[in-house]
């Protein structure tokens, strides 16, 4: 099998990375045309936003076993056809059932390429390193949900909502392809059978300190995915924009994601990562702060301090996600796989919190931005120990965390 150079191996990395903002954002502007044509409410139309993350986020805790025992190409391969299977077929839904279930299989499609892109980097890279090539994948796969919007919205304007879809399967058919030229990046396969690849889950959940770490830093999606789940009927139904003008708004906060992660490429030597990720949780805290004053009004009332809460989301990415992985020796797969699961797990959460009937639904992000920013900032700051990627440093002891 040829292998694949460093940059090709980057990009490659980043589109599996990018299946879940693809696959949402690019969707997002056809939200409320849909609520229109299948007479369906916002809390209905959701679900097959919810659904796609469901699929998701069951399917992300087998991938990451079986690629730990058979390597992560077969996964791979398998998923990335099940992802287009299903984005063909999506095309052809008729309702809010049929497209419900077709976004679940394309979600547990989806699934194979983030969480086994993350075990690559583990297999593939170390230390600074790790982080480099995590910042870079930010920095590009930020272009995903800053790109996806508006090329829906052209969509939207030019075709019809079933080409999103359409186009989605092309996509993976790239990602496909990049699989199949791949050589296997796994060097020493997890041994005995399926059933010990999955009781790895059981031995993460005995390390404190990873299962810590990937609960405090799954409160900082919240405001995230809110956002996702409301921006469309914020933008197009609520101040009456077009599907092509909320993609670029949409694209202006996926920018600042872009901007957090290059700016991270470029501090990390010069800046610890505990202080870069205190800085980030204070960023977001801050944003929260800003909307509820609600100093702007119209729509860049909700843009700009989302602007500000996106930059400070993709500056926390890339340490967040290496000092998570810094602590399993073996496993990365499995380890990647419940990492993400929790993440989007409380994504999916948020998405369906935020489609209740809410009077102010701005305000809801704005409160659930101070909670959640505010809460880690507060535990980060108290328990510094978990800031530390050396696992020699204790942090729980006789069932007490030590700060």
């Amino acid at each position: 099998m040829k292998k694949l150079r460093q940059h090709q191996m980057l990009l490659l990395l980043t589109l599996l990375t990018a299946f879940p903002p693809l696959s949402t954002d690019m969707y997002l502007p056809a939200l409320p045309y849909l609520e229109k044509i299948w007479q369906e409410p916002t809390s209905s139309i959701n679900l097959t936003l919810s659904g796609f993350f469901i699929g998701y986020c069951l399917s992300l805790l087998l991938y990451g076993p079986l690629s730990d025992k058979y390597g992560r190409r077969i996964p791979l391969l398998v998923g990335i056809s099940v992802y287009i299977v299903a984005s063909f077929l999506s095309g052809f839904a008729n309702g809010v059932a049929t497209l419900t279930i077709l976004r679940i299989l394309q979600g547990a499609g989806a699934a194979a390429g983030s969480t086994i892109a993350m075990a690559i980097t583990k297999d593939l890279y170390q230390g600074h390193e790790r982080q480099r090539i995590l910042a870079y994948m930010g920095i590009i796969m930020a272009l995903a949900p800053m790109l996806a919007p508006v090329i829906g919205g052209w969509i939207m304007t030019g075709l019809t909502w079933h080409w999103v879809f359409y186009l989605q399967a092309v996509i993976g058919l790239v990602a496909l392809g990049g699989v199949f030229r791949m050589a296997e990046p796994l060097s020493t396969p997890s041994s005995g059978g399926v059933l010990a690849a999955m009781g790895m889950y059981l031995k993460l959940l005995r390390n404190s300190r990873y299962v810590a770490l990937i609960v405090l830093f799954s409160f900082i999606v919240l405001p995230h995915f809110s956002f996702i789940g409301s921006a469309a009927h914020i933008y197009i139904t609520r101040f009456g924009l077009s599907e092509q003008v909320f993609g670029y708004l949409f694209a202006f906060n996926a920018m600042a994601i872009m901007a957090g992660s290059f700016t991270f490429s470029r501090v990390q030597k010069l800046v610890t990562s505990r202080t870069l990720l205190a800085i980030s949780f204070a960023g977001i805290l801050l944003s929260g702060i800003l909307m509820s004053m609600a100093f702007i009004h119209g729509p860049w009332g909700l843009a700009a301090p989302m602007a500000l809460a996106s930059f400070s989301f993709g500056l926390s990415r890339p340490p967040s996600n290496h000092i998570v992985l810094e602590q399993v020796d073996q496993g990365a797969g499995a380890a990647s796989s419940l990492m993400v699961f929790l993440y989007f797990i409380a994504g999916a959460f948020s998405m369906w919190f935020i489609s209740l009937d809410w009077n102010d639904t701005i305000q809801v992000i704005a409160r659930l931005a101070c909670a959640s920013g505010g809460i880690v900032l507060l535990l980060w700051l108290l328990f510094p120990c978990l800031g530390n990627a050396d696992r020699q440093v204790p942090c729980w002891r006789k069932g007490k965390f030590l700060s």
